[in-house]
Order: structure tokens, then C-alpha cells, then sequence
């Protein structure tokens, strides 16, 4: 009896400690997101720039993380001649995004939001469903304000610099791209797949040297895979320079109404490889 008891202690003690070693990789892998506090003084920076210059109403903000902040200074040109404002705070993550709506995205009443986030989720090691999670939670927030707000999601974009993390980051795509499928109001916008070579890694000339962040050639890769979605869809009559633009056209001939819109936004050149600050 005694032998038998003590090798059913055994089995038991066994059994526990399979358990509980069993469940230690998920706890030593769980991540939680960062305080959101810590962008505040960009938040206030943006807000002090609202009461000297306040944006116009029924535009299409712009948010996201360094990705979208380092594309402020040509977003606007490209995205002509749709009214844009800029948002991106660099380091911010889909939480980070949730957290600051309220002030950077709803009180500007947008006609659309473009998001890019989920970068820095998934190098932060927040696993793809978090992700998504967060992702249903700000369309949620902006919807409640703004129920007509069409909301347009920037792939997760492939890197040199976090490779390794690529099929998190195509899992967390793939299940937002489910997600934007099922609301007419979402849409995808696959930006990642021409940043990727012919084996399918991503391309070696549209980085800085840190291997994560874009230089000019990156964003034209943006610019054109955005920009015919947004027209689609956005190009409205209350922007002003497509007022301008819709009037030209009923009256004059189309040499005309080109050279109108070059003095307006002048066409980029694409460049075979961008250097400098973008």
C-alpha cells in the first residue's frame, strides 16, 4: 500500500510540473502595452498647432507610427488634391492610437481615417489577436463620433531590420484585412507586397540604413498603392482645390486644367534611389 501511494504522489507531482512548465513559455511571452501617457507632448504639440492654424472639417486624418510621421512633409503632394491632415507620432502602437483619438482624429470630424499601426505592436511583442482587438476598438471609438467616418488600414509593412517577426505581422494583417471585409466602411490597403522583391524579402533600396525606416522610394510605394483607393472614395467636392479642379473642367480645355494642377501640386519624379531626410 505504501509503495503504491507514494507512486501515485509521484504521478501527481509529475502531472504538475508538466502543467505548469507547459504554461510558462505563454506567461514569459504575454506583453502588455506601454503607458499611452508617453506621447503627451507630442499630443500637446499637435493640439497648440490646431489653435494657430485649425484644420479644416470633413478631411482625411492621417495617423499612425514614424512610418506615417516621417511621410508629413510629402503626404500632403501626394495625396493631392485630397485635404489631408497629418498625425503620426513615431513609437506609437494601435493602443497608443486608440488612446489619443479623442483628440487627434475625432475633433477634426474627418470624412476618413487612414491608420498605420501594428509596426511596433508586433515588435513590442504583442501577439496579431491583441492587435486586431485594439484595431476593432478604435474603429469603434472613431464610429461612435463619426458614423459615416470611412477608415482605411495601412498593411503592416515588411523590414529588413524585423524580418523574424514577418509572420506575425502577416497574421495580424491577415486578420485585419478579414475584418475590413466584412464592414463596407474598412477598407485594407495592401501597401507591403511592392516592398518585397522577386524571392519575396523585402527590397534593399527603399530603406534607411537602420533597415526600418523608408526613404522617398519607400513612400512612392505607398503613395501608389494608396492614393487610386482614396480617389475612388474620397475625391469630394469639399476639398477645395478639387472644387477648383471641377470647375476648370466644365470650362476649359484640358491643357489648361493640367497646367492649373501643376502649379497647385507639382508632380514628383520618382527617383531611382531617394536619399536624405524623407
Amino acid at each position: 500500500m505504501t509503495r503504491a501511494v507514494a507512486a501515485l504522489q509521484i504521478l501527481l507531482l509529475g502531472i504538475i510540473q508538466a502543467t505548469c512548465f507547459a504554461q510558462e513559455p505563454a506567461v514569459a511571452t504575454a506583453k502588455a502595452y506601454g503607458d499611452p501617457l508617453r506621447f503627451e507632448k507630442a499630443i500637446e504639440n499637435f493640439e497648440i498647432g490646431d489653435l494657430e492654424q485649425p484644420p479644416p472639417q470633413n478631411a482625411i486624418v492621417c495617423i499612425g507610427s514614424s512610418s506615417m510621421r516621417m511621410w508629413h512633409s510629402k503626404i500632403e503632394d501626394d495625396l493631392a488634391p485630397l485635404t489631408i491632415i497629418a498625425r503620426g507620432f513615431g513609437g506609437s502602437n494601435m493602443n497608443d492610437a486608440l488612446h489619443y483619438a479623442d483628440r487627434i482624429v475625432i475633433p477634426y470630424k474627418p470624412r476618413a481615417v487612414v491608420i498605420y499601426e501594428g509596426d511596433n505592436d508586433v515588435a513590442q511583442g504583442i501577439a496579431p489577436e491583441i492587435i486586431v482587438g485594439k484595431f476593432h476598438a478604435l474603429v469603434g471609438k472613431i464610429h461612435r463620433h463619426l458614423p459615416e467616418a470611412r477608415i482605411y488600414f495601412l498593411a503592416i509593412k515588411p523590414s529588413i531590420r524585423r524580418w523574424k517577426l514577418w509572420p506575425k505581422m502577416m497574421k495580424a494583417n491577415d486578420l485585419i484585412a478579414e475584418a475590413c471585409a466584412k464592414d463596407k466602411q474598412l477598407t485594407f490597403v495592401d501597401v507591403a507586397s511592392g516592398m518585397l522583391d522577386a524571392t519575396g524579402r523585402p527590397r534593399k533600396d527603399i530603406f534607411y540604413k537602420d533597415n526600418l525606416h523608408m526613404i522617398r522610394s519607400g513612400y512612392i510605394i505607398w503613395r501608389d498603392a494608396l492614393k487610386p483607393v482614396l480617389i475612388k472614395a474620397e475625391f469630394h467636392s469639399s476639398d477645395q482645390r478639387c472644387r477648383h479642379i471641377r470647375r476648370l473642367t466644365r470650362c476649359c480645355t484640358p491643357v489648361v486644367v493640367a497646367s492649373y494642377e501643376h502649379r497647385l501640386w507639382p508632380k514628383q519624379e520618382v527617383p531611382l534611389k531617394a536619399e536624405g531626410p524623407v
